[in-house]
């Protein structure tokens, strides 16, 4: 009951919910000087698998290894539960990032920033359809409006062709559309299964399918570890372990439309964060601007007009009277 009480207090969540996001920001820098560190060649699909691979399995095992530390009954779960959960792997972490590190190699860095902010509008849209109090309303709309423009002024200036492949603009639309989808399985799953379970399971077996896929098809040598290599993988373990445990325990006590409009600050903060850590790469008044935009959409959906007291207990006095009949 004390941790439903803190994550559903407005600022609390504001605050997880925006540290989520950087946490996955800084995930773009880190997987960009890891590609380098661990000289895997751009184009190498399958290392790229095996390496996501890596990742999410790590910190998938120390999701579940902490929770037998700390409440291992919390591990227990039905077969009707183990069925769901491997599903929720396949679409939340095989399929997801199956598409999307395929498609980011075919998209330019403009097309593949807009087309990954799209997981926000898919939210709010099966949100909208799914709940009777998550509604699309106008701070919402607002909110959809602002990020997304935050995010086009943030890659301005980059390459940006309207063409459409398969396996480039549509694979990075299939990896928002089933990162949106996994947004509501969570938020369903989170009910009967502790969050921090759920993201164990899901990102364990998730990760190993995405093993038993690129494992067998990896060249040698295709991945060259370093200590350095070494410690960007357990990051970006932890990175993931950290936010998306949060992230789906928010889910459980919160509306997915709303949460979900604060994941416009993951591209904007990894442009941030690239350009303080990566050679090359600065921070421009477009950059800032589209912080901004993205902070308003932010406001605008957490904006909620105070009515005057008389109405309120005005109001009040009407539900009391229907009551009584």
């Amino acid at each position: 009951m004390r941790l439903k009480k803190y994550l559903t207090t407005r600022w609390a969540v504001i605050g997880i919910a925006i540290f989520c996001s950087i946490l996955w920001g800084s995930a773009f820098p880190v997987l960009k000087i890891s590609y380098d560190e661990l000289q895997m060649a751009a184009d190498d699909v399958i290392a790229k698998v095996v390496f996501a691979g890596m990742r999410f399995l790590l910190a998938g095992l120390m999701l579940l290894i902490g929770m037998v530390f700390i409440r291992p009954k919390a591990l227990k779960v039905t077969r009707r539960q183990v069925l769901v959960l491997v599903i929720f792997g396949v679409i939340q972490t095989s399929l997801q990032y199956f598409f999307f590190y395929n498609g980011l190699g075919n998209t330019s860095g403009m097309q593949g920033a807009i087309l990954v902010s799209s997981g926000t509008f898919f939210t709010v849209m099966l949100a909208h359809f799914f709940y009777r109090d998550d509604r699309l309303n106008w701070q919402k709309t607002i909110g959809l409006a602002a990020g997304f423009t935050g995010i086009v002024a943030a890659n301005w200036g980059e390459e940006f062709q309207f063409s459409f492949q398969l396996t480039g603009e549509g694979f990075m639309i299939l990896a928002a559309l089933t990162g949106a989808i996994g947004t509501i399985m969570a938020k369903e799953l989170a009910v009967g299964i502790h969050p921090f379970a759920l993201t164990g399971w899901q990102l364990t077996i998730g990760s190993s399918l995405m093993l038993a896929f690129g494992l067998p098809q990896l060249e040698a040598k295709a991945i060259v570890f370093t200590p350095f290599g070494w410690g960007l993988l357990l990051y970006a373990a932890m990175l993931s372990a950290v936010a998306f445990a949060l992230w789906y325990s928010l889910l459980k006590y919160n509306k997915a439309g709303e949460i979900s409009i604060y994941k416009f600050v993951t591209p904007v903060s990894g442009t941030i964060l690239s350009a303080i850590f990566i050679p090359g790469e600065n921070l421009t008044i477009m950059i800032l601007g589209a912080l901004g935009l993205v902070a308003v959409g932010i406001l605008a959906v957490n904006y909620h007009r105070e009515r005057p007291v008389q109405q309120i207990k005005t109001s009040n006095s009407i539900k009391k009277a229907k009551n009584s009949r």
